[in-house]
């Protein structure tokens, strides 16, 4: 079997897995990561966050946004780039703005330059990750859109955390040059 296969073959089995966890492990995994989360930006006083809408089974991010908001934090949620394919940009997110589903049935914020946040103006990058490693290696759904903008990360302001259930890491990913390791991951 090839390291695309291996990839293909975790990816399916940790989704299975994900998708099999109860309502009531989802909710104490939402409260774990919240509650990670918002120390973590406290300790990097962090002003600019981005985050996700939570998909296929992904943790919730959902009180994790609420309690940010009452926090007067800035909010981004990534929208796929329209001019450069495989790239994300990062736009604001207030309770009133306007969403729309991407090609993939994700909830992005509707495309409106001038909510549009450069990297460099972030401090930190929640990501999704179908399957993680100790090494802080991430898996994800095999589009390449946060390798890419994580690419390089070390020689920008923000730092990139991965949010994850206990049962997404693996003692080992097979990993691919373009493979970006994170900061950290925290686990619900």
């Amino acid at each position: 079997m090839n390291i695309q296969q291996q990839r293909q073959q975790i990816r399916s089995q940790i989704r299975k897995t994900r998708a099999n966890l109860t309502v009531f492990q989802q909710q104490l995994a939402e409260q774990s990561i919240t509650q990670q989360a918002l120390a973590l930006i406290e300790q990097r006083q962090a002003q600019n966050i981005a985050l996700y809408f939570s998909f296929d089974g992904e943790i919730s991010t959902s009180s994790l946004i609420n309690a940010l908001w009452a926090q007067h934090k800035n909010l981004y949620l990534p929208v796929l780039h329209p001019f450069a394919k495989g790239h994300l940009l990062f736009l604001r997110y207030l309770p009133d703005t306007p969403m729309v589903k991407n090609q993939f049935g994700i909830l992005e914020p509707k495309l409106n330059v001038q909510n549009v946040l450069s990297l460099n103006e972030l401090d930190i990058l929640f990501t999704p990750l179908v399957a993680f490693d100790k090494q802080g290696n991430r898996l994800g759904m095999g589009g390449g859109f946060y390798d890419r903008t994580l690419q390089n990360w070390q020689q920008k302001s923000f730092i990139p955390v991965g949010l994850a259930h206990q049962c997404q890491q693996l003692e080992q990913l097979p990993i691919e040059h373009w493979d970006v390791p994170l900061f950290d991951i925290l686990v619900g």
